[in-house]
């Protein structure tokens, strides 16, 4: 009934609501308005995280659950029953005015595009995405912002008493991993559903093909509801319109962003990178359909719009963006997906791509951005790729897409924030252990190594290894014997990693000391030489979208308050 929260969940919900709405009215009577509960003494924000991470599945029981797995509906219904402990029922949900999406690569921006959009008609949003990048409390976001520590601590408390006066076996359900499959599966009337990209995700559990993981996808289709999705492969386009055709769900193929903008400005959007221009199309027609079925007026003129028979998909209606969907686009912000930060001599490239279609198209930002930049002035530049991928997905396939990128370093790290839990609640993970990720890290160097060897690239740090009975260092392997593995690197979480690469450059993150033995390699400690040196230092952080949020955390401190 439970599912891992370190898995990157595929559906996301999106409420908008005017602000005189029947679900503010539905919240007041089923006593869940906006307003806190009362605090309970000593029940802070991190003590419910706390609590919350000890109702985690934990690794051996998720592996039983893969094992295991039963028949969707009666976990659907499990659900319904979570839902009547907690006071609500069904029926409250079908009130909620919502917008479903599913999808492995792009659900989360196209959900972004969609939300800003709303709020850009002076609509009140809701939105619940997961998992998160630094707090528990941003897979609830009202109006675009997270709701707030206290109130997410007062409404957990009040959640989990009742549930514990009701309790049976008390454990965390939470969005699942798609589709027929997904605890967002109970909703039963949503006012329009979306599917973007669809790839190679979850393969254990979805299936081993994409044909069947968009038969999974597929199953948030309701009867007479309205869904969307994007250009896909011939297989997995087959089965969506299949899955459509079986339950009278209306599916439509969203034309691509060029011939929206036909005959008008182009579109500004506020997250880079060319795949976003496909998920910002399904966007548009999201939104458009929701404010079309909610009588909003001003949506756009729409244009003469043939059949698709190449696709056998109807295509959805190609029309003029309004200014505030315009608005809404250029305005969007959606952290960890393909991201800059620029600090000083440092430029971070975040983009949680998990996938190998994701990877691919983080690939093809990164490099287009670095073309776009402006020279330094003087001193070599150096690139240095910052990875980790957690679950059943393929390291080696992943890694070997990002090696025409010619990083002088590669550095793996686990997705943990610092060697101590100590403070980082948020971050903690029960469902694998420390061994695990650990030599997970040590998995990801070995394929890169090999990797590099066989493109017997140049390696400019070439050095020794390790003197037997040398200091001890934080680094948790050498290199391997070859020549070529010295330009990647293990350490044993994100802080340690980011304290090498950045040498004290990075003008926000600024730990008090490095820690002891640091740089005992002699890789780290010529590496760190010529990282200090260098005029620019290009770092993408990618393959985890938890890595991400941890190097977020401590770059970006005022996330964390």
């Amino acid at each position: 009934m439970s599912r891992a929260r370190s898995h990157l969940r595929s559906a996301f919900l999106l409420a908008a609501v005017s602000p005189l709405s029947a679900t503010t009215r539905f919240g007041a009577r089923r006593g869940l308005s906006a307003w806190p509960a009362p605090q309970e003494p000593g029940m802070e924000y991190q003590d419910a995280v706390r609590t919350l991470n000890t109702l985690q599945t934990n690794a051996s029981y998720l592996e039983q659950v893969k094992r295991q797995r039963g028949d969707p509906q009666t976990q659907l219904e499990a659900m319904e029953l979570f839902l009547a402990r907690s006071g609500l029922q069904l029926e409250d949900l079908d009130q909620l005015n919502i917008i479903h999406v599913t999808g492995t690569k792009g659900k989360g921006s196209t959900c972004a595009f969609t939300e800003r959009i709303l709020r850009s008609y002076g609509l009140k949003t809701g939105f619940f995405s997961s998992p998160h990048l630094v707090q528990v409390r941003e897979r609830i976001r009202i109006n675009g912002q997270p709701i707030s520590p206290e109130l997410f601590t007062n409404h957990f408390w009040r959640l989990y008493h009742r549930l514990q006066e009701t309790k049976v076996d008390l454990a965390v359900v939470e969005v699942g991993i798609g589709g027929a499959y997904d605890c967002t599966n109970i909703i039963r009337k949503p006012v329009v559903c979306g599917v973007s990209s669809l790839g190679l995700d979850h393969t254990s559990l979805l299936g081993d093909t994409v044909e069947k993981i968009a038969w999974q996808k597929g199953g948030i289709f309701k009867r007479g509801v309205p869904a969307f999705t994007v250009l896909q492969p011939d297989g997995p386009l087959a089965v969506l319109r299949d899955r459509a055709q079986q339950i009278s769900c209306p599916l439509y193929l969203c034309p691509p962003l060029e011939a929206l903008e036909e005959g008008g400005p182009p579109l500004t959007l506020g997250l880079e990178g060319e795949h976003q221009r496909s998920n910002a199309a399904l966007a548009l027609q999201l939104a458009r359909c929701w404010l079309q079925q909610k009588d909003h007026q001003g949506i756009g003129e729409l244009k003469a719009s043939q059949p698709s028979l190449q696709w056998q998909l109807p295509l959805a209606p190609v029309f003029q963006p309004t200014s505030h969907m315009q608005h809404g686009l250029r305005d969007t912000e959606w952290p960890g997906r393909t991201q800059v930060l620029r600090r000083g001599p440092l430029t971070w490239y975040l983009d949680g791509a998990h996938t190998v279609s994701s990877v691919q198209a983080c690939v093809r930002w990164f490099r287009q951005a670095l073309r776009g930049r402006d020279p330094p002035d003087g001193g070599p530049e150096v690139r240095v790729l910052l990875f980790n991928s957690t679950g059943d997905r393929d390291p080696a396939a992943l890694l070997k897409l990002l090696q025409p990128c010619q990083f002088h370093y590669a550095v793996f790290c686990p997705n943990l924030t610092e060697v101590s839990p100590t403070g980082n609640e948020d971050q903690q993970n029960f469902t694998v252990t420390l061994d695990q990720v650990l030599l997970r890290c040590l998995t990801h160097q070995q394929h890169w190594s090999r990797l590099d060897k066989e493109q017997a690239s140049p390696n400019l740090w070439n050095s020794p290894g390790p003197e037997p009975g040398g200091p001890a260092s934080l680094l948790l392997a050498p290199c391997l014997p070859h020549p070529v593995s010295t330009s990647s690197l293990v350490f044993s979480c994100i802080s340690h990693a980011l304290q090498w690469i950045s040498q004290g450059r990075d003008p926000v993150f600024q730990p008090p000391s490095p820690p002891r033995g640091l740089l005992a390699h002699p890789v780290a400690g010529s590496g760190a030489s010529v990282l200090r040196e260098a005029a620019a230092i290009h770092v993408l952080v990618t393959g985890s979208l938890h890595l991400v949020g941890g190097v977020l955390k401590l770059l970006e401190p005022s996330l964390s308050q």
